[in-house]
């Protein structure tokens, strides 16, 4: 099993940050026609075939009526399939590109192109033309997914599955020898039971083990759920067949009717409590160690708009924290002398004159480009708790440190 490296994750935490910030920035694009391009390149897809097939679209392309449009969609066209052509071959993951006109103004010509490489497999192969770019496959990769683990199983069959986001991956399936509680006949009811216990105890080890293997490799679980059919869930739980770090991160058990696909499936419709339970919880300790920092002498957490600024900048901040109930933008600009300055506006404030809604950034885009820039991480947390409207009353805006800073 691949396992990434502090180093990749950080990585690919980047990559999303970057690919969120492209998104954002291209679902404000509108065509004032249908004359926005919109190409899909699955991975593994020959670029020569999405050439000849935008080839075919531009012959289609003039017969639109409108000259301008007709103009435009076809040298959107254009400009795609040279940039295709730079490349040897399809990249890793595939790719997507978002070509057009996006002047503001009839009959007015600004073309622009934009081109991401996903941290994930493209899967789908799409050619669309609108007043709108088709940004939806992007926007499902960049997607927090939370990945919890389960473990379904009885004394004849068991499963080991993730679930990330909405998606279930099922890693193994595994089929006991354990007979039922019917003895074959000759046997003793005492020799029979005794032979049944040690097969199911070799059963659940062997369920254990798998299970042990997958979740000390799998870091990103946040938690994980036992369930099954009868009382094997609990004597599985009971007896210790999970290592003290997997077990730790058990999170609940579920009674369901099935073993098998059927009851992963049922083990999520009736664990729906749990996991939200256990993204609160999450975020709790997220916050109580934010908390638990401040309250030290020379704690690893700095809070406010400028503190937080100033240690990323210094490449000190590990997680930047943001309430998703502070609404601020964010204003970079030069006064009378020259100098930079970086204002801070929260929504309900009287705005200061001179400033303009079209020369900020919302508060999330700002410091997103920091974390891109500096290696930070950022984690977004709702006013749903104490701890969260806590956070929101001490501004909303915190950092948790590598080291300290003056």
């Amino acid at each position: 099993m691949l396992v990434m490296t502090s180093t990749e994750e950080e990585k690919m935490a980047k990559m999303k940050l970057k690919m969120k910030k492209l998104v954002r920035e291209l679902t404000k694009k509108r065509g004032r026609h249908t004359e926005l391009v919109t190409v899909y390149v699955p991975a593994g897809y020959s670029l020569s075939e999405i050439v000849s097939q935008l080839r075919s679209e531009q012959s289609t392309a003039e017969n639109i009526k409108s000259k301008h449009v007709r103009k435009n969609v076809t040298t959107a066209l254009e400009k795609i399939i040279r940039h295709l052509q730079l490349y040897k071959a399809t990249p890793e993951h595939g790719l997507a590109i978002f070509c057009g006109n996006i002047a503001e103004i009839e009959g007015e010509e600004d073309i622009e192109l934009w081109t991401i490489e996903p941290p994930e497999p493209v899967k789908v192969k799409m050619y669309w033309c609108d007043q709108k770019f088709v940004t939806e496959p992007l926007e499902d990769m960049i997607a927090e997914k939370e990945i919890y683990g389960i473990i379904n199983l009885d004394r004849s069959e068991a499963d080991i599955a993730l679930l990330v986001g909405k998606k279930i991956e099922s890693l193994v399936h595994f089929e006991s020898l354990v007979p039922g509680k019917t003895r074959a006949g000759g046997q003793s009811s005492a020799r029979f039971a005794r032979v049944r216990e040690g097969l199911l105890n070799d059963w659940l080890k062997q369920v254990a083990d798998a299970a042990n293997k997958i979740f000390l490799e799998r870091k990103d679980v946040l938690g994980i759920i036992v369930s099954g059919p009868g009382p094997i869930k609990d004597t599985f739980l009971k007896e210790d067949y999970l290592f003290a770090d997997v077990k730790k991160k058990v999170i609940g058990t579920v009674d369901t009717s099935y073993t098998g696909e059927f009851g992963v499936e049922e083990t999520i419709k009736r664990g729906t409590e749990i996991f939200k339970e256990a993204a609160v919880t999450k975020e709790k300790k997220l916050l109580e160690r934010f908390f638990t920092e401040l309250q030290k002498p020379h704690g690893l957490v700095v809070y406010g708009f400028e503190a937080v600024r100033n240690a990323i900048e210094s490449g000190a901040v590990d997680f930047i924290i943001l309430s998703e109930g502070l609404e601020a933008r964010v204003y970079e600009y030069t006064d009378e002398r020259g100098v930079q300055r970086t204002l801070l506006y929260v929504t309900g404030q009287e705005m200061s004159q001179g400033f303009s809604m079209s020369a900020s950034k919302d508060v999330l885009e700002y410091f997103e480009d920091k974390a891109i820039n500096y290696g930070s991480r950022i984690e977004l947390v709702s006013r749903d708790t104490r701890e969260g409207e806590q956070f929101l009353q001490l501004g909303g805006i915190g950092a948790i440190l590598r080291y300290r800073v003056s």
